[in-house]
């Protein structure tokens, strides 16, 4: 079968990532009997630069007619003044939320797991750790603070901010419906993260996934407040399964998930939509600092196209595949510098692709 996919680099370590996915994929392809046809697009920075704005309608549309997007990382340094030094609207992280948009992706899913091999990696303590962790964070991606009007003024000499955080009924109901239906094939609980203690948009969000429970009668839901959420992360996160959330604290709570698996460099994400289109990414940023010399762990954007394999094209043979591959070349001692532990053999960016290939 033949697949279109779009393929954004991005910024940063980005290229580098997505080098090492595609030929993945394309090892996969070959394995398994299937054809991956790519069109690669410019978005963040490498856009502005080009083009004057982070997401061009030329693009967008690119990505609409394709079969799924691979994007490796958008984004520098704030420091950055060519990139930074203009209206929010205008900056490389705006093209993601563009296109997010655009594309319908309305769900964010990011698991979270913990390697064995990678314990000592983990910062929280063996007794913490247990017998390791498996969850899913499944976030909502187009409502909420980071959608809502904004606005600056000055009042009576004094400048203040404005964000205003909505949603509505049905937006709320169809991420809950995503939620519950990864639980089904999951160990069947849901922890649904609100603020319901302060906030109306909580509350509404904390009734209408409870009447979305209701169609699911083998998942056992629960609520937790989302500062309380974020201290069992670190102090039992094995008692996660899925965890629902709106944008803004899925934002935070899933890179604090990401972190304690040991490196932010492990972990895949999928955007989904309604239909079969997803956005796949790494859940890691764009790292600068580290662009260009072969340092960058290209894992996670692996793990993304495993899931593009999974969610978009249904070739869960060959998902399975990669997701085995790297579990080979993890248990066999190989690491990139970020995972790297005494007794290891480090492996750079290109070296970890080659090897995690070979594996197929």
């Amino acid at each position: 079968m033949e697949f279109k996919v779009a393929l954004i680099p991005g910024d940063g370590i980005g290229p580098e990532i997505v080098g090492e996915a595609r030929k993945v994929l394309d090892r996969a392809g070959e394995k398994f009997g299937h054809r991956f046809i790519y069109k690669e697009l410019l978005m963040g920075g490498a856009s502005i630069d080009v083009h004057g704005v982070p997401l061009t309608d030329e693009t967008l549309q690119e990505a609409q007619a394709s079969d799924a997007v691979l994007l490796g990382a958008v984004g520098g340094n704030v420091g950055n003044s060519r990139w930074y030094d203009v209206a929010p609207n205008l900056r490389p992280e705006a093209g993601l939320l563009a296109i997010r948009k655009g594309l319908g992706l309305f769900a964010n899913i990011r698991p979270a797991y913990l390697y064995q091999e990678l314990n000592e990696a983990c910062p929280l303590k063996k007794e913490v750790i247990g017998d390791g962790f498996d969850m899913v964070i499944v976030r909502e991606l187009t409502g909420g603070l980071y959608f809502g009007k904004r606005y600056t003024e000055e009042v009576d000499g004094v400048k203040r901010a404005v964000d205003t955080l909505v949603y509505d009924e049905n937006e709320i109901r169809r991420i809950a419906v995503k939620a519950f239906e990864i639980a089904m094939k999951r160990k069947k609980n849901v922890v649904s993260v609100d603020k319901a203690n302060v906030l109306d948009s909580s509350r509404l969000w904390r009734a209408v996934v409870e009447e979305v429970a209701k169609d699911y009668p083998e998942v056992t839901l629960s609520h937790m407040l989302v500062d309380n959420c974020a201290m069992q992360l670190v102090m039992n996160p094995g008692q996660f399964d899925v965890i629902l959330t709106e944008n803004m604290f899925g934002d935070i709570l899933s890179d604090e998930a990401s972190m304690i698996t040991g490196s932010i460099g492990m972990l895949s994400s999928a955007s989904l939509g309604a239909g079969k289109l997803g956005l796949y990414e790494p859940s890691h940023g764009s790292a600068p600092d580290i662009a260009g010399k072969n340092l960058a762990n290209p894992i996670a954007t692996i793990l993304s196209a495993a899931m593009m394999l999974r969610y978009s094209f249904d070739l869960d043979e060959a998902a399975d595949a990669i997701e085995a591959a790297v579990q080979k070349v993890i248990s066999a001692g190989w690491r990139t510098a970020d995972i790297m532990a005494e007794g290891c053999r480090q492996a750079g960016t290109k070296e970890m692709g080659d090897l995690i290939a070979a594996e197929i």
